[in-house]
């Protein structure tokens, strides 16, 4: 697969019933995506899910992704209704190498200030938080390229303390580089898909 970075949201009731029973029916195929003592691993996994799919580690959840992504290697679509089926909603992804860099250092800026972890599986209260100061950081390099966005003078009221940060890091590095517009659509949408969203949010990133 391309390098990608995905997000993914969480129903661990489904995936306590599909996803574990999959496991089950299929454990000569899901081995061979398992590193180590594979067939250890695999009831790892299945006791995992069973209590909740939130507790599966990055590589266990990496394994699983690419199990799914082997048997539908044409057909991503597919791949993402097999995921949500089996209780693993794929609901957005950042496909360009660069873009994925630029977001993977900007939240590593965020979260020297924030002082919080925000890992592979995220509180999504403190992930929005991030997408609002991400909104802003792009938005204020958006107006040094002569544009603007609707959506980040709107939050600016509500979130001063966040702009200010924004303002802050754009001045001490941002000011020099020259951002994909597209990175303020990606802080945009992942945004309004995850506002009402009270459950971990998960990035996993391929290679």
């Amino acid at each position: 697969m391309a390098e990608e970075l995905y997000f993914i949201k969480t129903n661990p009731n489904i995936a306590k019933i599909n996803l574990y029973n999959k496991l089950c029916r299929e454990e000569e195929n899901i081995i061979n995506f398992l590193q180590n003592d594979a067939k250890v691993s695999l009831e790892i996994i299945k006791n995992k899910v069973k209590d909740s799919v939130e507790n599966l580690s990055k590589e266990e959840l990496s394994s699983i992704f690419t199990w799914f992504s082997s048997a539908y290697p044409t057909d991503p679509e597919e791949v993402k209704t097999q995921l949500f089926i089996h209780g693993l909603d794929l609901f957005y992804e950042i496909p360009k190498k660069e873009n994925v860099k630029t977001f993977q250092e900007m939240l590593s800026d965020y979260e020297k200030y924030s002082k919080q972890n925000l890992n592979f599986m995220v509180d999504s209260q403190n992930f929005n938080q991030f997408l609002v100061y991400g909104l802003f950081f792009t938005d204020i390099s958006l107006k040094e390229q002569g544009n603007c966005t609707i959506l980040s003078h709107y939050l600016k009221a509500d979130y001063p303390s966040l702009y200010a940060l924004a303002e802050d890091q754009f001045q001490k590095k941002g000011s020099d580089q020259n951002y994909d517009p597209a990175l303020q659509r990606y802080f945009g949408e992942l945004y309004d898909l995850t506002k009402f969203y009270k459950g971990p949010i998960i990035q996993l990133h391929t290679s």
